[in-house]
């Protein structure tokens, strides 16, 4: 079965020349799934070949806006293509009224459904979907604001084990999301600062590349994707070099960047 993650954004805080705000498509097996999206993620989406009206299912992780600004515009610019079939929106509290309130205020009235499922638990995990390719499921991350983090599970096939991915962001790297996190093939994590400005990252409940390394060594996955990148850094060599001194088998996402989602077995260090 197919199954991977299409980079679209992986920048933090604002777009940049070199990154867009954080936004990923995960496809498996035809079905795609949009983490987050950042300002700019439907140029993004065309840019990056993902068609926009095979997009039914959006999963927000939470209200700050270079994870939620694009989201009024996608929607707006499928229903100006001519959509017609629903839209599920996935997201905090507050996502519905606060995407509404922008559309009205745009003079839009969208011509296909949106259904919006608001999240607003503590503890364990909710099953968000459950789809003939995959299940997935969100759990509560450590951020200033009500934030959720997704794990995506295909369905059993054949004698092979069941391939997952976690995306985790924004989040400070804590011990307490290993359950939720345990095992999985891709660990799409926050990885906003290097290891100088670990001090920063605690405060301001963030991850650098060295505590997303080790959280992906405690959880025993297979492979590490940093991303939500300052952009102070104008290339992610020096978090990848910080990271890969803990966790080997660790990529830093790029704009663009594919990235599979393949069995275990690959080595870690």
């Amino acid at each position: 079965m197919n199954f991977y993650a299409t980079i679209l954004g992986s920048g933090a805080a604002t777009p940049t020349i070199r990154r867009y705000c954080c936004s990923q498509v995960v496809n498996i097996e035809g079905l795609k799934l949009l983490f987050d999206c950042g300002e700019g993620t439907q140029r993004q989406v065309r840019k990056y070949r993902q068609k926009l009206q095979s997009l039914a299912h959006i999963f927000i992780s939470h209200m700050h806006g270079d994870h939620f600004f694009g989201l009024p515009g996608l929607l707006s610019t499928m229903h100006l293509c001519g959509r017609k079939e629903p839209v599920d929106v996935f997201g905090p509290a507050g996502i519905e009224a606060a995407t509404r309130a922008i559309l009205s205020a745009s003079g839009h009235n969208i011509d296909f459904e949106i259904t919006f499922h608001e999240l607003d638990f503590e503890n364990g995990t909710k099953l968000l979907l459950d789809h003939k390719n995959c299940t997935v499921e969100a759990f509560k991350l450590i951020h200033s604001v009500p934030t959720y983090g997704f794990r995506v599970t295909e369905k059993p096939r054949g004698s092979k084990p069941p391939r997952s991915m976690a995306y985790c962001c924004d989040t400070l790297c804590d011990d307490s999301l290993l359950p939720y996190i345990d095992k999985v093939n891709l660990l799409i994590i926050d990885s906003t600062f290097d290891d100088d400005f670990e001090a920063a990252a605690v405060e301001k409940l963030h991850g650098t590349a060295s505590m997303a390394a080790r959280l992906a060594l405690k959880a025993d996955v297979d492979q590490l994707l940093l991303t939500h990148i300052s952009a102070r850094y104008h290339t992610a060599s020096d978090l990848l070099a910080q990271a890969r001194a803990v966790f080997e088998n660790t990529l830093a996402a790029e704009d663009g960047l594919i990235v599979p989602i393949a069995h275990r077995g690959r080595s870690k260090k």
